[in-house]
């Protein structure tokens, strides 16, 4: 008999977030998440300040079948004048039942907090990991973006759901990237200074605390137009930055500056998930901590995942410079891959900059949703 029950102790919290691990053990593509901050993610994440969530599992008598995370967004409700509901951390066996049963939990405890539509999934906003792969399940994802089997789709679809909009990713492989755009790069930001005094530089990691509550008033700015977005709050945007700052390279963090005044920044991070495949179930004690930190220097690629540029100041080319800056940095070090994610599919301005310097529209991810 299949049932679903409401997570509500610490071993069934556990057990939620090992699931996967145990779905998809069969698949090299997955990578599993550290338990940790899955853990952080679901139960002391600023988030829950300000928004409500509540975990399910699927039972097939005594054994785990599927999961699902029901989200009420309060702060995306009041910033957007919707009122939707969301899911996440959505993982189920090939079962459309189970998978209906799971959809049926979410929707009816988002109803019950008023919600007319279900969005996503999100785990558990758009601030974080978002989107359901669509295309590319031939490699693993990078750091920090969600993986799922194709079978997914056809579940989420025979349940009624549409799609809402699409995610890009974008991939540079090796030397695969346009070069003469890059030989432009360094006539592109003496315009910038020349023009519009705007140069680029790296972030000051000396100064790293106050570098960052600057990036928090540019990244609130810089995405206020992207679908389903809403501003970090202050601690939110600390936590993630705390988080960043462990793997951060200077070298892959760069503003663009008018005058003292911070217009624009892009931010690469290392591609940390071929050492998370390595940590069994996702623990880092006792020898995952170990792996973590030896094999940094087997990183080989980069996922540029924050760029943004404020109201204003669009169209002046600081998208151009700051990819193609950064691809430049990763091509110097030697790195063997590159990917930038995620864009929204109708940003054409940044898609089109990412193009220019050759890169490969590799991986989409897709937003759903379904009126309740």
């Amino acid at each position: 008999m299949k049932t679903i029950i409401p997570v509500e102790s610490k071993k069934q919290l556990g057990a939620f977030i090992d699931f996967p691990h145990e779905l998809h053990k069969n698949d090299s593509n997955y990578v599993p998440e550290l338990f940790i901050a899955q853990r952080d993610l679901l139960t002391t994440h600023p988030f829950h300040k300000h928004s409500s969530l509540q975990t399910f599992l699927a039972y097939d008598g005594d054994k785990i079948v599927g999961r699902i995370a029901a989200i009420y967004n309060t702060n995306h409700n009041s910033f957007n004048n919707v009122n939707e509901g969301f899911f996440g951390f959505f993982d189920v066996i090939n079962d459309q039942e189970v998978a209906n049963l799971l959809l049926d939990t979410a929707t009816k405890w988002v109803k019950e907090k008023g919600a007319t539509n279900l969005v996503g999934p999100v785990n558990p906003s758009t601030n974080e990991v978002a989107g359901l792969l669509v295309k590319g399940f031939n490699s693993s994802p990078m750091v920090m973006m969600p993986y799922n089997p194709e079978y997914y789709i056809t579940l989420l679809e025979n349940y009624g759901f549409a799609k809402q909009t699409d995610l890009l990713a974008w991939h540079w492989d090796g030397g695969n990237y346009n070069d003469k755009s890059l030989q432009m790069l360094d006539k592109l930001q003496e315009r910038l200074k020349r023009n519009s005094n705007i140069t680029i530089r790296k972030i000051n990691m000396k100064n790293f605390k106050q570098e960052a509550d600057t990036l928090r008033d540019v990244y609130n700015s810089a995405w206020d137009k992207n679908l389903g977005f809403f501003p970090m709050t202050n601690e939110e945007f600390d936590y993630t930055a705390k988080d960043l700052k462990m793997i951060l390279d200077p070298d892959f963090a760069l503003l663009a500056e008018q005058d003292g005044k911070i217009v624009g920044f892009g931010v690469a991070i290392p591609d940390i998930n071929p050492i998370l495949k390595t940590i069994k179930k996702g623990r880092l004690l006792p020898t995952g901590l170990f792996k973590l930190l030896f094999s940094k220097k087997k990183i080989k690629g980069i996922r540029i995942m924050l760029l943004g540029v404020i109201d204003g100041y669009r169209k002046l080319g600081i998208e151009a410079c700051l990819y193609g800056s950064i691809i430049k940095a990763y091509r110097a070090k030697g790195l063997q891959y590159a990917e930038a994610s995620w864009t929204l599919e109708n940003n054409d301005m940044v898609n089109r900059a990412i193009e220019a310097i050759g890169g490969d529209q590799y991986k989409t991810y897709r937003i759903y949703q379904k009126a309740i």
